[in-house]
This record gives structure tokens, C-alpha cells and sequence, in this order.
């Protein structure tokens, strides 16, 4: 099965049956934009009941290495496929890695899920796949793509003060069934703690049942941990989270829509869109009525996309041109109720969060907007919610792409230390008192 038939066939699925994507029959290993993705990722065709539950495993040869350190991560890895919840309340099959660490740890080991900041659409682009091969390159029919496992630097710097990570590709990036529900709040958030019930039922672990568990996310990933903060009372209370870095989230998919058309991520745009497809069915109309021919095959071939490619083919680009009347898809979201419903109930920050929360966002960050960020950071401060806001300043620049990506790179270090220490039992001071202050 080709992965633009899986996108057409899910999507129809979700318009006819209205199952908001439940799994279709099993099939052998696909082919996307020329990279073959192993047959380790399509599901079965019945998963079990329990969410967090382990359907299959296998070890996962580690290809990426750092300079100056010799050999690969300070680890060793296991692929893994674990059922979630959907969005929607149907069962859903996810992948993802974990990784235990060759560093020693004094006391319980603790235990962070790594949600991976945004990595495109495409099954190749998957960041267990990517920890597996390093840098994914495809050609196919015309088509060609790329992906680097950029939240490697991320994960060492984890593993190496003896903290066991396990990283969530999130529903339909990497597993075969189904389109990626791109920032869906439930979807990811329900996939980030289903990774912390699947590493603890993992065997031949280090993991305990005293090993405090952290949430790490940027970007896409800040989303996915922030959800999960919220969730995890309803959700997972089994899972005890005890602290959660997420960096630059996108909680206001209505101010991220607006800002992110034309920028060098339009891509990201399209993503939300074909994931809504998936999500929601019932939209399915919606999007029939304003979407041009030409929109139409833009968005499928975004579907196949990682953010590479969508850089490379859609930077500096604009929803105009998807649609029939010319209006953006911002100003078709103003338009239609149905839109803004849906919308509204992805809107991160209507929950308190558990534990401590450490919420970095740059100050100039105009692609996920720092106000949105540092709004539900707020609310969730009104919530009676331990939060640490911490702003990232650095240098302006016209490219809204660096003004966001710089800061994953400039405060990760920061953050790791922040986390570390909260899983090793200090306590953090909220800052919530001053936040109302802060520009």
C-alpha cells in the first residue's frame, strides 16, 4: 500500500463510517517518497484493551552518534508498539523507542517521555526511525525527502545523567493505518502518557514503580506534554508525573494558524488540516466546499511529507492558494462555527496541570507566538497550578523559523538541568505571583 493510496483511504474511512480512524487491515511494509518503512510499524488488526499495553518490541539498533563522543548513544534501545485512546475514543496504535541508559543513577531511576518537537507527516519521518538511521533519505516518482533526528541531542544529554527516556512518535507517525492527527491535544497528549505505562511494562528495565516520571517537549512536543499535564489526572493517574518541561507549545492552534501561514512552515498548516480530516470527519464537507483542486493535491502531498521536504517545496507560500474563494484558512476558521469549535477544544490551559511545570517560550518567537505560550501559562497559574515561567531572550531575526528554533537550542541545556533536578527531588519555585508582570 502506497502512503498517498493510506491517506486517500483513511480519509474516506473517516468521512463514511465517521470512526475517526479506526484501524484498517494489516498490511505488509510501505513505501514512502521512496524510504520503505518496516513492517514493524503497521498494526495488527485487533490491539488490546488496556491502554499503555505493549503489542510488540524489538531492539533498535541506535545510528546516531555526537561529535567527539565515540560510538552511539550512551544507551541501549527498543523499538516499541503500544495502544492508545484516540481523540475520538477508539483504540490506536502507537510507536515509539525507549532507551536505558549505560549511565548509573543513585535512587529510583527516573523516567522522562521525550515528545519530539515537529517532524512532518510522512511514515518515514518518524523519530524512532530516525534514531535507527540517522538521516532518512528517499527518492521516488518524482519525490524526494528528508528527516534528521534532531531531538537526538535532546535524549543524550537525558541518558547521560542515568535518566531513561521513552520517546512517543504520537498516533499515525510512523504506524501505517492511519493520516498523523498533527497537534491534536488529545491524540498526543493521551500518546504521551501511554509511553510512560509502556516503558514501565517493558522488561529487563531498570524502571521501578518509585521511578518518578518527567514530560520533555518543544514545539510540536510542548504541545504534547502540555496536554499530557492536564490529562493526567482524568486520564492516566497511575502515571506519576512529577514535572514537565514544554517549550514554545502551540496552545492556541488559532493564533499558531494565523502566524505560521506564509512563514517557512506552511507545511505545518496543512499537517493541522489533514490531521482535522482525520480527527473529525464531520469537517469533511467543510473542507470539500473551500478547497480547490489545487489545494487538494497540495495537501496530500504534504501527507508524505517530513518538515524538511515541506520546507524545501511550501516556505513563503500561503493558504490563498489552496482554496476556491482565495480566503486563507485563518479566515475561513473566522468564518465557519464548526471550525472554531473544534479549535476551541484543542485550546491548551483550560486544565490544571500536574506537578511543576516549566514553560519556556522565546520572547520573540512569531511562528508558535510567544503570547499564546505564555497565555496558557497564565491561565494555568489562575488554575492554582505550580508553573514556571521562563522567557527566552534572544536577538530578533526576520526569519520566523530561527526566532522559534533558536531557543530550543539555547535553553535546552537549561531545561534538561531544570528537569533532572525535579526528578532527583528538588522543589521549584512557581513564579506565578510575577508572571502578570512579565512582558
Amino acid at each position: 500500500m502506497s502512503v498517498r493510496t493510506r491517506f486517500s483511504v483513511a480519509l474516506i474511512a473517516a468521512t463514511l463510517l465517521g470512526t475517526g480512524g479506526a484501524a484498517l487491515p494489516a498490511q505488509a511494509a510501505v513505501v514512502s517518497r521512496g524510504v520503505t518503512v518496516p513492517a514493524f510499524y503497521t498494526p495488527p488488526a485487533t490491539l488490546p484493551a488496556a491502554d499503555g499495553a505493549l503489542i510488540r518490541t524489538e531492539p533498535l539498533p541506535l545510528a546516531l552518534s555526537l561529535p567527539g563522543i565515540d560510538g552511539t548513544l550512551p544507551g541501549r534501545a527498543t523499538r516499541i508498539m503500544y495502544k492508545s485512546t484516540d481523540s475520538t475514543g477508539n483504540p490506536v496504535a502507537v510507536t515509539g523507542a525507549y532507551l536505558e541508559p549505560a549511565a548509573a543513577h543513585r535512587g529510583p531511576r527516573p523516567l522522562v517521555v521525550l515528545a519530539p518537537g515537529t517532524m512532518g507527516q510522512g511514515d518515514q519521518c518518524s523519530t524512532s526511525l530516525a534514531l535507527q538511521r540517522g538521516l532518512v533519505l528517499g527518492a521516488d516518482d518524482g519525490q524526494t525527502t528528508v528527516s534528521i533526528g534532531y531531538e537526538v541531542l535532546a535524549i543524550y544529554r537525558l541518558l547521560a545523567r542515568g535518566i531513561a527516556v521513552v520517546q512517543t512518535d504520537y498516533p499515525g507517525l510512523g504506524t501505517t493505518d492511519r493520516v498523523h492527527t498533527y497537534v491534536n491535544r488529545v491524540d498526543s497528549g493521551h500518546a504521551v502518557l501511554d509511553a510512560a505505562r509502556a516503558a514501565r511494562a517493558l522488561p529487563g528495565t531498570s524502571i521501578t514503580a518509585a521511578s518518578p516520571v518527567g514530560l520533555y517537549g518543544y514545539s510540536q512536543g510542548g504541545g504534547a506534554v502540555a496536554s499530557a499535564a492536564e490529562l493526567q489526572v482524568t486520564y492516566a493517574p497511575d502515571v506519576p508525573v512529577t514535572a514537565t518541561y514544554a517549550g514554545a507549545p502551540p496552545a492556541d492552534l488559532a493564533a499558531v494558524t494565523k502566524a505560521i501561514d506564509g512563514s517557512e512552515l506552511l507545511g505545518a498548516l496543512g499537517w493541522s488540516v489533514n490531521g482535522f480530516a482525520q480527527s473529525e470527519p464531520g469537517l469533511r464537507p467543510l473542507l470539500d466546499r473551500y478547497l480547490s483542486a489545487s489545494g487538494r493535491a497540495v495537501l496530500e502531498d504534504l501527507s508524505t511529507m517530513c518538515v524538511g521536504d515541506a520546507i524545501f517545496a511550501y516556505a513563503g507560500r500561503r493558504s490563498t492558494a489552496w482554496t476556491t474563494n482565495g480566503q486563507s484558512v485563518a479566515d475561513i476558521v473566522d468564518a465557519e462555527p464548526a471550525l472554531r469549535a473544534y479549535l476551541g477544544k484543542q485550546l491548551i490551559g483550560t486544565r490544571k496541570p500536574a506537578g511543576v511545570v516549566r514553560v519556556a517560550t522565546g520572547v520573540f518567537d512569531n511562528l508558535v507566538p510567544h503570547g499564546q505560550a505564555r497565555t496558557m501559562a497564565a491561565a494555568w497559574c489562575r488554575l492554582g497550578g505550580s508553573v514556571v515561567y521562563a522567557p527566552v531572550a534572544l536577538p530578533w531575526t526576520v526569519s520566523p523559523l530561527l526566532n522559534h528554533f533558536g531557543p530550543l537550542l539555547s535553553d535546552q541545556g537549561t531545561a534538561v538541568d531544570w528537569l533532572a533536578r525535579r526528578l532527583a527531588g528538588s522543589k521549584a519555585s512557581s513564579n506565578c505571583a510575577a508572571l502578570p508582570l512579565m512582558p
